[in-house]
């Protein structure tokens, strides 16, 4: 199995606070806007939360502990709240899993029962020589469909794992061609729900199709870390233009 090199995704993901905190900090409800719980602070999570509150989403972090949660939130300003993994999952009407590939099958039953029927985001890649046989099965099977597995009662979306947070961060709401960048779901709602978010973040979705398609833009795929605006990337992928 050919190991592929490792540009980001430091283990900082959250699996130890899973149970509720009661002084987790306080969230207006009050917006419009889709609620955003997000799983993990490593470069991922930070990244993706920050570019959604500078869109005006309301974003709940999670991490390994309180205090590092709150540190960021902090840092991102009051849109921006904390808590435990458990608290995220159950805040966001869209739960982003920013967490290393081999945290999906411990993190499926803690929060499958929370997360029914709510959009889960996963930007996560495996890697066999960091994340063990379940990376194996989701190079084989394809990542989007391994990871609904762990989440059945959820609307699984991939996207944002295919572009390094680096470009992201970058790249962000540049001047047309805005960067593409491809999801794909079963869900035909899920999959616009996270288009929406895409377009926030400053960027142009580009849906291949159902989960089984994620495949073409995980890791060793013609579409992993393609930079391409949406001509590029369709051609690329073989997509219809």
């Amino acid at each position: 199995m050919t190991a592929f090199p490792l540009r980001r995704r430091p283990f900082l993901a959250a699996l130890a606070g899973l149970a509720t905190v009661s002084n987790a900090v306080a969230v207006d409800t009050g917006t419009q806007k889709t609620r955003i719980g997000i799983i993990g602070t490593g470069h991922v999570g930070t990244t993706l939360a920050e570019l959604w509150v500078h869109a005006g989403y309301h974003v709940m972090v999670s991490a390994r502990s309180l205090t590092e949660a709150q540190s960021l939130a902090t840092s991102l300003g009051p849109l921006a709240t904390a808590g435990t993994p458990a608290q995220a999952a159950a805040y966001g009407d869209v739960v982003v899993l920013a967490v290393p590939y081999g945290a999906i099958p411990k993190l499926g039953p803690q929060l499958s029962r929370t997360l029914l029927d709510k959009v889960v985001l996963d930007p996560s890649n495996p890697y066999p020589w960091r994340d063990g046989p379940i990376a194996e099965t989701a190079q084989k099977d394809g990542a989007g469909v391994t990871t609904q597995r762990y989440f059945p009662s959820a609307h699984v979306v991939r996207a944002f794992n295919s572009i390094d947070m680096t470009t992201l961060r970058s790249e962000a709401h540049r001047a047309p061609p805005l960067l593409a960048v491809p999801v794909a779901g079963d869900d035909a709602g899920a999959v616009s729900q996270v288009e929406a978010l895409v377009r926030a973040a400053g960027f142009e979705p580009v849906v291949t199709g159902n989960l089984a398609t994620a495949k073409l833009f995980q890791p060793g795929s013609t579409g992993f870390e393609l930079e391409q605006d949406v001509a590029g990337l369709k051609q690329a992928l073989h997509l219809s233009q």
